[in-house]
């Protein structure tokens, strides 16, 4: 049960109920500038800067009362480095998604039907199922190393806010794809247009894609470029450990259960 230690308190199902409110205002801000009620519809720089936008006000607003992940990805990301614990990561994963769907829900119920659907995430019809896996992975890649070069406690010299940096690397991947796949970096976001208007083309791409640069994001820092000191030293100490033993005397045992004492070098 040490998985769940800290999952039986208020403190923590208030960070929950705050994870999901900020993912919903989220759906709702971000997908409802992706509606085009006019004609011409919205440009690709009016929908990235308002989710990026959206995120860097939404993690000011809701840092002190939750870890503000917003994003399966990055959720996953923190339990493979032992950032949180895999029970209190695979609530934060399930409430996003909650949260998205309800979001989405919103919007659905805002917009007219012959406007829908809205905000689904799809691959442009020329580029294959790999390219779009591939660039989904980039953008998760760059936000989830933006989030943790930015929360390093490590790093004094930053100046800049940080939820204005992730706001804006939010905005620089959708910048970048939007025109290839839609620029979701983030599973919960397209689970939720996928649930609330039923289309599910190729999901799968939204979910492996960024999972696996988020992941491998999180690794290339924190154990590549700027390993945490503790870590490092332990890492250290159990491969000269590793090295002794194996440069240690090894014992083989007799027929008759006598020990005899063989060098590694025999």
């Amino acid at each position: 049960m040490t998985a769940f230690k800290g999952i039986w308190t208020r403190q923590f199902w208030t960070s929950m109920a705050g994870e999901f409110l900020a993912v919903f205002l989220f759906l709702v801000v971000s997908l409802g500038s992706t509606a085009g009620l006019n004609s011409p519809g919205p440009s690709d720089t009016h929908i990235a800067f308002c989710f990026g936008l959206s995120i860097a006000i939404l993690i000011h607003c809701f840092g002190h009362i939750c870890e503000v992940y917003l994003n399966p990805a990055v959720a996953m990301a923190m339990i493979c480095t032992r950032k949180i614990t895999v029970a209190k990561g695979f609530f934060y994963i399930i409430i996003q998604c909650l949260g998205a769907i309800a979001g989405a829900g919103v919007i659905a119920l805002i917009t007219p039907q012959d406007r829908w659907p809205v905000g689904v995430t799809k691959e442009h019809d020329t580029i294959s199922h790999g390219q779009a896996l591939l660039v989904e992975a980039l953008i998760t890649f760059q936000l989830v190393f933006t989030i943790f070069a930015s929360c390093d406690k490590k790093r004094t010299e930053i100046m800049v806010p940080i939820p204005l940096i992730i706001g804006l690397s939010v905005t620089i991947g959708h910048l970048f794809a939007i025109q290839y796949t839609g620029a979701s970096m983030n599973p919960a976001r397209s689970l939720g247009t996928s649930v609330v208007f039923n289309k599910w083309d190729n999901h799968w791409i939204y979910w492996i894609g960024p999972m696996m640069g988020g992941i491998l994001a999180s690794f290339v820092y924190e154990y590549l470029f700027c390993p945490d000191p503790e870590v490092k030293l332990k890492l250290q100490a159990s491969f000269r450990r590793s090295q002794n033993e194996d440069e240690s005397v090894q014992l083989n045992v007799r027929p008759g259960g006598e020990y005899n004492k063989l060098e590694s070098a025999a």
